[in-house]
């Protein structure tokens, strides 16, 4: 059963180093994230599953112990998720760019609660496959919680990554309401062809939240809510 549940948004720009002169913009996201991975851990989950958005090819589960880096962005700083088994293996293939956001987040906070895993679902994901993957997680283990990556739109402004786009501040609204009280059905709502033009990678994992939370009776506290550099960002635990 689904325990408890962070919504935090997954640019590398949330990562200091790869900020730089700009960190200071985003120490109020920063700070709403590490409350929601504290909910977390007074969760005692037996296991937490970091669930980021990507492409197709790197679809998947990670393991715990896998290893991330933001080399490729220029900052020389790698990360593991969770910690790594003893006596395990080859590293495997490596983390995609939100779950090494999302490692990076567990080691900022600390994680010592419960094994990590990674799992990475496709951005066009349909909403019934999404829904599905989360019932399936939710039954894997007695106590789970899940740290979910994901951004909003990212055409809120003329300057953000997909231009201005109107209908994006009104699709942000209608998944920040839906994060923020844990309204499952508005989750399931969300339209995926809408997200993909609004280029709002979060939508798959947030509907994967939607089904894994289905009977779990959580609610859910709004922690952060903004659109810097015109890309929606919010942060939410639920529990």
């Amino acid at each position: 059963m689904l325990v408890a549940a962070a919504v935090c948004p997954c640019p590398p720009l949330l990562v200091p180093e790869v900020a730089a002169g700009a960190a200071p913009e985003l120490d109020a996201a920063r700070d709403a994230c590490l409350d929601a991975v504290g909910v977390l851990a007074a969760s005692r989950p037996d296991l937490l599953v970091v669930v980021g958005p990507g492409d197709d090819r790197s679809a998947g589960t990670y393991p715990a112990g896998a290893h991330g880096s933001f080399r490729g962005i220029g900052v020389d700083l790698d990360v593991t998720l969770g910690e790594t088994p003893r006596g395990a293996a080859a590293r495997g293939r490596p983390l995609p760019q939100s779950l090494t956001v999302g490692a990076w987040l567990l080691g900022r906070a600390r994680w010592a609660g419960a094994p990590v895993e990674g799992l990475l679902v496709a951005e066009r994901e349909a909403a019934e496959e999404c829904a599905e993957a989360g019932r399936s997680l939710a039954r894997r283990v007695d106590r789970v919680a899940l740290l979910v990556m994901g951004d909003g739109s990212a055409c809120r402004t003329l300057k953000a990554p997909g231009y201005l786009d109107d209908r994006a501040a009104a699709f942000d609204v209608r998944a920040t309401e839906a994060l923020g009280s844990a309204d499952l059905d508005a989750l399931a709502a969300l339209d995926a062809t809408l997200a993909h033009e609004l280029k709002a990678a979060g939508r798959a994992p947030w509907q994967m939240l939607g089904g894994a939370a289905r009977d779990a009776g959580l609610a859910g506290r709004l922690l952060y809510e903004d659109a810097p550099y015109g890309v929606g960002y919010t942060v939410a635990a639920w529990s």
